[in-house]
C-alpha cells in the first residue's frame, strides 16, 4: 500500500523542523549541535574545509533557505515510503512456551545438584 497524502504532507512539514532541531538554522550551524559535529567531522575528513555539495553543505543550504516545492514533494514521498517500510517490518512475537517445557524446567531444578557459590575464605 503506497503512502497516503496526509503522510506525505506530514513528512514534508517535518523536514525544516528536523533540520532546525539538528542545528541547521537560517542563521548558520548552531554551536554544540549535531550539525556542528557533522561539520567538524566533514572538515577533518576533507583536510580543513567542508566540500561544496557534501551532505553537510547541502543540509546547511536547505536549513538556511528552505526547499523548493518539487524538492519538498520528492523528500516527502521518499520519507513517507521509508516510514511505511519501517512500520511494516515488525517482528512477530515468539509463541508462548508449551506446558512440557515448563515441566522439564521444574524437574531439573530440584536445588540439590545446583552448585553453591561461596565467598572466598579469609586467611589469617
Amino acid at each position: 500500500m503506497p503512502p497516503k497524502l496526509d503522510q506525505i504532507v506530514a513528512a514534508v512539514a517535518a523536514v525544516p523542523v528536523t533540520l532546525s532541531a539538528m542545528g541547521f538554522t537560517g542563521a548558520g550551524i548552531a554551536a554544540s549541535s549535531l550539525a556542528a559535529k557533522m561539520m567538524s567531522a566533514a572538515a577533518v575528513a576533507n583536510g580543513g574545509g567542508v566540500a561544496a555539495g557534501s551532505l553537510v553543505a547541502t543540509l546547511q543550504s536547505v536549513g538556511a533557505a528552505g526547499l523548493s516545492t518539487s524538492s519538498n514533494i520528492l523528500l516527502g514521498t521518499a520519507g513517507s515510503a521509508f516510514g511505511y517500510y519501517m512500520g511494516g517490518s515488525k517482528k512477530k512475537t515468539p509463541p508462548a512456551p508449551s506446558d512440557e517445557a515448563e515441566e522439564d524446567e521444574e524437574d531439573s531444578s530440584s536445588g540439590d545438584d545446583d552448585p553453591q557459590i561461596r565467598p572466598p575464605s579469609k586467611k589469617t
